[in-house]
């Protein structure tokens, strides 16, 4: 021991003495943690501990049992890239639809599904050609349109609007599966799973509250999704009639 650290020691006031004994513990503590490793599922649903195949299965279950949700983002079906920003529940949706060459919106209440455009949208499935025409489709600018049930356009749109139906088809994650990184989206904590090492699909799974996909990189690079506002409800109901006209003849898918 040095000579002068009795003395030191001794000098010391009680008020400086007991600071010093706190620093020396704070550090101690500090240091205890640092060599320990966190626990990265501390505080969230536990599905970061399972296998992909179960994250998977938990997902597909949550998605099924959900009341309504938002959808935005891109797809790319049959050489064609659509972008989407839909509002789903079990009982229709309602959003837009734009493609390379026009924009759209959807609507759906139970069986009942209209769609609204500008008069460019419907000059292209009119004619531009002819006069008459170009003013049929004035006439429809801006206004609902209802789908029949019996045109084909109605099972290429009425798609958009089926929660159900979008969801099962964009979730499909092909091949192997595997566990990626943890991440984090709107301020959730997120774990990924992928197909393929990530060619067969990925979904960005939430690790906090109900195991909800929270993203989508569709296989083949097919397009990528986000999904927000999970069971949040919205209203959703029909037109009013002077909104509605009537198209008259087949729409035909665009």
């Amino acid at each position: 021991m040095f000579p002068f650290s009795g003395a030191l020691a001794r000098s010391r006031t009680p008020r400086q003495a007991v600071v010093a004994t706190a620093l020396c513990a704070a550090v101690s503590a500090a240091l205890a943690g640092c060599s320990m490793d966190e626990d990265p599922d501390a505080g969230t649903n536990g599905v970061g501990k399972l296998s992909a195949e179960k994250i998977e299965n938990r997902t597909g279950k949550a998605v099924k049992n959900a009341d309504a949700v938002r959808l935005t983002g891109d797809v790319v079906a049959k050489g064609r890239t659509y972008k989407l920003d839909m509002r789903l529940k079990k009982d229709g949706g309602s959003g837009r639809v734009t493609t390379e060459d026009s924009t759209f919106e959807l609507l759906r209440v139970g069986k009942q599904l209209f769609l609204k455009a500008d008069a460019d949208f419907w000059k292209r499935r009119k004619g531009e050609a002819a006069q008459e025409d170009a003013e049929a489709a004035q006439k429809l600018d801006q206004k609902y349109v209802k789908v029949p049930t019996d045109d084909p356009a109605y099972r290429q749109f009425s798609g958009f609007t089926d929660k159900d139906v979008l969801l099962d088809g964009l979730f499909k994650l092909h091949g192997e599966l595997s566990k990626g990184k943890r991440g984090n989206l709107g301020g959730l904590r997120t774990i990924r799973i992928a197909g393929s090492g990530g060619s067969g699909g990925m979904l960005d799974v939430s690790l906090e509250g109900t195991p909800y996909p929270l993203r989508v990189h569709r296989a083949g690079g097919a397009g990528v999704l986000r999904l927000t506002d999970w069971n949040e409800d919205f209203e959703l109901s029909e037109p009013e009639k002077g909104d509605i006209v009537d198209y008259g003849q087949q729409i035909q898918g665009g």
